[in-house]
C-alpha cells in the first residue's frame, strides 16, 4: 500500500507546472494581431482612396479654372485643361467659349483602390468672364 501513495506524492510537484502550462497566454497577442490585421489593411486602404478622392478634386478644380481662363481669352482651353492636370488622371475636359461667360468643365476618374469597389467619377466646373 505505500508504493501507490509514495506515486501520488511524487507526481503532486508535477500538477502545478502542467496547471501553469494551461493558462500560459504566450502568442496570444500574435493571434489578436493576426486577427485584427485584415481590419487595419482596410483602413489604411480606405483612407489612401479618401486621399485620392481629395486630390483628384483638386486637380479637376484647378484644370477647370485654366480651361475656362484660356478659353474666355480666345486661347485653347481645352489643352490648358489637360496640361492643369496629372496625366496619370486622363481628364476629360470640355470648354467651350460663350458670348459673355465661359464655362469649363472637367471630368476625372479616379481609380480605386480597394477591390471590388468601382472607380469614383469627379466632375468640376468653372467659369469666367469672356474678354471681347
Amino acid at each position: 500500500m505505500k508504493r501507490p501513495l509514495e506515486r501520488l506524492l511524487k507526481r503532486l510537484p508535477r500538477l502545478p507546472r502542467l496547471a501553469r502550462r494551461l493558462r500560459d497566454d504566450r502568442g496570444v497577442s500574435m493571434l489578436e494581431f493576426a486577427g485584427f490585421l485584415p481590419i487595419l489593411l482596410l483602413i489604411g486602404m480606405a483612407a489612401i482612396q479618401l486621399g485620392l478622392i481629395g486630390y483628384g478634386i483638386n486637380q479637376a478644380g484647378s484644370a477647370a479654372r485654366a480651361a475656362a481662363r484660356a478659353a474666355s481669352q480666345g486661347d485653347d482651353g481645352t489643352a490648358a485643361g489637360q496640361a492643369a492636370v496629372s496625366g496619370w488622371l486622363d481628364p476629360n475636359v470640355s470648354a467651350p467659349e460663350g458670348a459673355d461667360l465661359t464655362t469649363a468643365t472637367v471630368t476625372v476618374q479616379v481609380p480605386a483602390v480597394i477591390p471590388l469597389l468601382p472607380s469614383v467619377t469627379v466632375e468640376r466646373h468653372a467659369t469666367m468672364p469672356t474678354d471681347d
